[in-house]
């Protein structure tokens, strides 16, 4: 009885979480931010805008396209690809075609330098860049007309060094995707308003991200971080480090989701886990208390079933339900109101993924395996099965092993 109190009072901070996350997003959508709507700079420097390519994300062409649109004087966009196998390089040339007018670089660059493999196209396409701004913007990211006009006024302010972006997913035509839009509409944009408005701790989100070249090089350019998981939070650290301030701006854009399966939102939450964990330490405890619907559930398996209970856990996970569909609305994710139904299914689940990194310290990612060190650093796993699994527990037993031997 006693351990059923205590997960229900943890579940309680968790709602209690939740509504401080609800206000955060409210805030960020209500009016907007200093350098945004009515306070557009006078001046719109010119922007060099790098868009990493592996593969054919969803609705890629549309996504491309949406770049080519922006109402902005000046500026460059440069596509940077390994290879000219890639799928993506087909769709780039339509869009170079398609735009004869608008200064389109298409960078076909192999770079073996670092881990990361977004950053090794982000390595060549930095060298081609002509401006001093530089927006990184991944493939999966579709942005409105006066995305770049919205964002570019904060750097009015000389004290800022980075401009990163709410996030909103859309599409959804699949289980997976739809879980993962639920994902980023509530937990992840919660956690991100939250963090900036009552703890100062900007999170930047690495699908849109706004430089000076010179802070950038301050900090020894993409290749500092090209063996991080995580070169986005490396990034925006290393930018506050100097004296920079992190902002985060109200301007939504759209990260496209629509043809995911489970095995691929699974997948990314458990490479999510692992970088948190090694990021987080001890704060990583936070984000598991912070899940009330998992923290609701518990008490219906450590101890006999109770009406009171069962009671309980349905009242936390309709209360996520209607939480999380107020944060649709407000961010115009334009989600079937019924998916909203799913959300508690998506926090056992996320829950679930939380004790991942207890048993593994290895990534899948871009068709690579990596162990995931501290503030995720990268380094080659080149063993199979359960050994590149479980690589803790795998050492531990051949130590045991060998030290009982004669």
């Amino acid at each position: 009885m006693i351990l059923t109190i205590v997960f229900m009072g943890i579940a309680m901070i968790g709602l209690a979480g939740c509504l401080l996350q609800l206000m955060a997003v409210r805030a960020y959508t209500a009016t907007p931010r200093c350098g945004e709507g009515d306070s557009l700079p006078r001046t719109f420097p010119p922007v060099s805008i790098l868009k990493p390519l592996k593969g054919l994300d969803d609705s890629l062409f549309d996504n491309l396209e949406s770049f080519c649109n922006l109402d902005y004087p000046k500026y460059e966009i440069i596509f940077a690809l390994q290879n000219r196998n890639d799928p993506a390089w087909k769709v780039v040339r339509k869009i170079k075609d398609k735009y004869p007018l608008l200064d389109i670089t298409i960078a076909v660059e192999y770079c073996e330098e670092g881990l990361n493999p977004k950053v090794k196209n982000l390595i060549p396409a930095y060298a081609r860049a002509k401006y001093d701004l530089i927006l990184v913007s991944d493939s999966n990211v579709r942005v409105e007309k006066a995305y770049l006009s919205s964002i570019t006024g904060h750097m009015a302010d000389p004290a800022v060094g980075l401009v990163s972006n709410m996030i909103r997913g859309v599409g959804g035509r699949s289980a997976g995707a739809v879980l993962e839009n639920l994902h980023l509409n509530s937990f992840i944009v919660g956690s991100v308003c939250f963090l900036d408005k009552y703890l100062g701790m900007p999170c930047v989100i690495g699908k849109s991200m706004l430089m000076r070249r010179t802070d950038l090089d301050a900090i020894g350019g993409f290749r500092a971080v090209r063996d991080f998981l995580a070169e986005d939070y490396i990034i925006g650290k290393r930018i506050h480090d100097l004296g920079r301030k992190v902002v985060l701006s109200g301007h939504l854009i759209n990260n496209v989701n629509e043809y995911w399966g489970i095995r691929r939102f699974l997948n990314r939450h458990t490479r999510w886990a692992r970088l948190r964990w090694h990021i987080g330490g001890a704060r990583y405890l936070s984000e598991l208390a912070g899940n009330a619907v998992f923290m609701s559930f518990v008490p219906l398996l450590i101890s006999p079933a109770s009406k009171m209970a069962a009671f309980f856990a349905a009242a936390v996970s309709s209360f996520k339900v209607a939480h999380d569909y107020y944060i649709g609305r407000k961010l115009r994710t334009g989600m079937n109101p019924l998916f909203y139904l799913v959300s508690p299914l998506k926090d056992l689940v996320i829950g679930l993924t939380w004790f991942v990194p207890v048993v593994s310290n290895t990534v899948a990612w871009r068709d690579n395996r990596y162990i995931i060190g501290r503030d995720s650093l990268l380094s080659p796993c080149h063993e199979t099965g359960p050994a590149a699994r479980w690589p803790g527990i795998i050492s531990a037993i051949r130590s045991r092993l060998a030290w009982s031997k004669p």
